[in-house]
Formats: C-alpha cells, structure tokens, sequence
C-alpha cells in the first residue's frame, strides 16, 4: 500500500508543478545565501589566522561553501524539471533522471543536517584551538623584529580593542609572559636587573598589560602598569577597585562571537534543510502523479502520487534483501573467479 497517495487532475498536477517551480528557486537563493554566510565566515576566521593554532577551523566554513553551491546547482536543476512537468511530453525525458534525482536529494539533505549539526559542534574545538592560538600569539607579542612574527604585536592589539577583552583567559596572563622586547630595556637598571634575576627563566616579567587593554570607558585614567601595586597610584586598591581594563579574557570574547555566528548559520542551513525536503516531497508527488496517468496520450486523464510505493517498513525490508542479495552476488562472484583461477592452474 502506498504512502500518503493523492489523487491527482490536470489542475492539480498544475498547481503543484507551478508551486514547487516557486520552491525551488527559492531554494535556489537559499543555496546562495548559505554559500554568503560560509564565505562571510570563512574571511572572520581569516582575520585572526595568526591566533589559530591549527587550519582545522576552515572545515566547516569550506563545507557550507560546498554545500551552498550544491545546493543552487540541485535546485535549478529541479526546478528546470518541475517547469518541464507542465507538459507531458516534455517531462517524458526526465524519467529516467528523476529516480537518481531524488535519492542524490536524500544524500544532500542528509549533508545539510550534518552540516548544521557541525556549526552547532564547531563552538567547543574553537575555543581548544584560539587556546593554543592566544597563548603562543601573546608569547610572540614582543618580535617585532622577527620575520613572520612582526605584526603579532598589532593583530593582538587589534583584537583586544575591537573584542574589549584582555589576554587569554584573563588580563593577568600578561603577568606571566615577557611581552616587552629586550630592545627597549634598559639592562644597566637596578630595576631591570632585577626583574629578570627574579625568575629562573631570566624573563623580563612586570604586573602590567599593553595599552590595548584599557577601557576608555572609565572615567580614571588608565592604570595598565603595577596593576597589583597599591602605594605606586593615589586611591587605589586592585582587590576593591574596579580596574579601568578589561576583564574578559579573549578567548570567551572570541568564542561567543564565532559561537553566535555558527548559531545563526546552522539555523539557517536546518530552515534550508526543511525546505529540501519539502521540495523533495513536491518532487516525488509530481514524479508518481506524471508516471501514474490513467491515459498516458491524455494529459487530462486522472493518476495517484505517493511518498513511498509501499510502507516504510515494507520499503525497509525491500532495501535490506537487496542489499543482502547484492553482497551474496558479489560473493559468488568471488567464488567463481576462485574457482576459474585453480582451474586454470
């Protein structure tokens, strides 16, 4: 027994080839709005590369990239067929495409849903990887000089001002590294001297932060030096006080930002999802319906459309024992090419 079938008239089979034909090229700028949105953020990760620690980010933004250009390529076509069903005679030449069509429709679907799924899964290896990423950048900060590392210093500052956050979970993962270079040091200071004495890795380490850190926002001045120092300022107290710095490390800052867009761009790409399959479902109908005419030389004449020719669990089994007629056929195969060889030998 068939699955949800419909009678269908000439009228009918109209109507729904007409709305599906809108579908599909809604479907169409769906794809290209995916393929925008995968560009879009594909160019914000290429923005703080540096601070990446590996490529593996760009998987996702590459997939929606893919899937977007698929998308518009496998709703044009179906729309070309949709159009071409308005005519029998026409729509005579898809036949022998329209089975293949749509199980390539099953297989896409089910890579847009993975793919949204992806975009909600991204948020947790990002934050491992911008991790990594910060923690080497800030150490990397003072290379000025260095060939390859020399804007680190400006792309840190960059981001620090743009995302308002401070280090990489905190501000005081400054504390922790040398972030002056030893260019600007005076190594003839008592002061100096001592700093780096004061540590067995002999670093130039100060209860400070770069500039970048500063809320312009407080109405203090910036106090970005001896931060847990409280005779070195008038008034102040870092353990009551609240710091003119930013508190959020950017790691969450950066997290948040590509987490909320990933959030935007799987919901997009799960409404895309749905609308696939909805035009899968029009297909299909719009398939049976043409294939079914009670007098194929009469386009007039009445026929059925259904989602499955039986039930799903009938469907089911009739897949499985082919799959199992298919595997037992390639072992017999196997078995008679076995068999040809010792013979000839």
């Amino acid at each position: 027994m068939a699955l949800f079938k419909v009678k269908f008239d000439l009228q009918k089979r109209v109507k729904l080839a007409q709305m599906l034909w809108l579908m599909y090229w809604f479907a169409v700028t769906a794809g290209a709005l995916v393929f925008a949105m995968g560009l879009f953020f594909k160019i914000e990760l290429r923005k703080n590369s540096e601070l990446m620690d590996n490529n593996e980010s760009h998987f996702v933004p590459n997939l929606l990239i893919c899937v977007g250009l698929l998308a518009c390529g496998i709703n044009a076509f179906g729309g070309k067929m949709c159009y071409d069903s308005l005519d029998s005679t026409k729509f005579a030449k898809w036949k022998s495409v329209m089975k293949p069509f749509l199980i390539s429709c099953v297989v896409f679907n089910v890579l847009l849903f993975l793919t949204a799924l992806f975009c909600f899964m991204m948020r947790i290896p990002l934050a491992f990887t911008l991790a990594e990423g910060l923690k080497n950048g800030m150490k990397f900060y003072k290379d000025t000089d260095t060939p390859g590392r020399c804007y680190m210093k400006r792309t840190l500052d960059q981001m620090q001002m743009e995302f308002k956050c401070c280090g990489n979970n905190n501000y005081k993962d400054w504390f922790e590294i040398q972030w002056v270079s030893n260019r600007y040091l005076d190594f003839s200071a008592k002061e100096v001297k001592d700093r780096i004495g004061s540590n067995v890795d002999g670093r130039y380490l100060m209860d400070a932060v770069p500039f970048s850190c500063c809320n312009p926002s407080s109405p203090r001045p910036c106090i970005q030096i001896q931060l847990t120092n409280n005779t070195a300022h008038y008034s102040y107290d870092h353990y009551t006080e609240e710091l003119n710095i930013w508190k959020r490390g950017c790691r969450e800052a950066l997290v948040s930002y590509y987490g909320g867009m990933l959030n935007s761009i799987g919901v997009l790409v799960l409404l895309v999802t749905v609308l696939e399959v909805v035009v899968m479902v029009g297909l299909q109908y719009v398939n049976t319906a043409m294939s079914t005419l009670v007098n194929p030389e009469d386009p007039e004449s009445e026929s059925e459309g259904w989602i499955l020719e039986k039930t799903v669990k009938e469907t089911f089994t009739d897949i499985m024992a082919k799959m199992k007629a298919m595997s037992k056929g390639g072992q017999v195969e196997e078995g008679e090419g076995e068999q040809a060889v010792a013979t000839v030998s």
